[in-house]
């Protein structure tokens, strides 16, 4: 286990860092938003830093296309000008099933997930090939059909015909699961995780995996006009096993929420914050942050 025997400072707001970073990636659920709501503190210290002359971009493991995950975020009330682009996993996803124009695939998750087919239809110029099981090329998976009364075990047989068939599964959502309001969910990550586990291949675009910080950089040069040397880039987030983890993978310094998904963990009672808990984490991400937040403040 890593030894955390000298603390991970822990920050009031995002001022004590004032100065050491010109850009932010940001993670979405459970530090921006919890499903139902936004979170009105976290959008105005993102909107200071901008202010300031830095760049907020925000990544996230949504299984939808960027524009659709914009929608819902404005949707319930994110404020625009909290952040300057916004990059999702489904979005990567979304780019190597149009690279595969021409294969039918079978979409394994939930029907509120169409979003990410039509749209491949729509730049594709006609309308992709969605097919059953039995007759797919490969597999979207964007998660469980029905998350609240069903866990992963459920789709053991369901994948082991999968892998029988040999089909490579994009995983549009890496999560295990996320929280929705005080609900928490499976995700996609979870079938894939499982999927993987069966010797089945799976390609994950998401947070920790390496393609989407590469994009989140790219857009980041976009809007500065030049890279951001990474040194002078943070990444903030809840997750050990995906912001904490993604961004040691990227080289990247991390901001580790607290109160997100793992708060009762790291938290109990809530408490200050348990250093045996918080080391398993550091331990199980490979990774330690630069510093620990109970959320985004200014």
């Amino acid at each position: 286990m890593i030894d955390v025997a000298s603390e991970v400072p822990e920050i009031a707001g995002l001022h004590e860092l004032s100065g050491r970073y010109d850009a932010i990636l940001c993670d979405v659920w459970g530090v921006l938003i919890d499903g139902k709501r936004h979170f009105p503190q976290a959008a105005a210290a993102l909107k200071t830093f901008r202010d300031r002359g830095g760049r907020v971009v925000l990544v996230t493991n949504a299984s939808r296309p960027d524009d659709e995950v914009r929608r819902q975020l404005l949707g319930i009330g994110l404020p625009q000008d909290a952040f300057d682009d916004l990059v999702s996993a489904g979005e990567l996803t979304l780019l190597d099933m149009i690279a595969r124009k021409g294969q039918a695939c079978y979409h394994l998750g939930p029907p509120r997930d169409n979003g990410l087919f039509e749209e491949a239809g729509r730049r594709l110029g006609a309308p992709l090939r969605k097919v059953g099981p039995d007759e797919a090329e490969y597999v979207v998976c964007t998660g469980l059909f029905e998350e609240r009364a069903e866990i992963p075990q459920d789709y053991d047989e369901r994948l082991a015909a999968l892998k029988a068939r040999d089909l490579t599964m994009l995983c549009a959502n890496p999560d295990i699961v996320v929280a929705i309001g005080d609900d928490v969910v499976y995700c996609a990550g979870a079938l894939a995780e499982r999927y993987a586990a069966m010797g089945g291949r799976v390609l994950m675009f998401g947070k920790p995996h390496p393609p989407i910080y590469a994009a989140a950089r790219e857009r980041l040069a976009r809007l500065n006009g030049a890279p951001v040397d990474g040194s002078r880039i943070v990444a903030i987030g809840d997750g050990a096993l995906t912001d904490l983890a993604g961004a040691g993978r990227a080289g990247l310094d991390c901001v580790f929420i607290t109160d997100g998904v793992h708060g009762e963990e790291l938290r109990p009672g809530g408490a200050a914050v348990d250093p045996a808990a918080l080391a398993r984490l550091i331990d199980a991400a490979g990774a330690r942050p630069v510093a620990l937040a109970r959320a985004i403040f200014w």
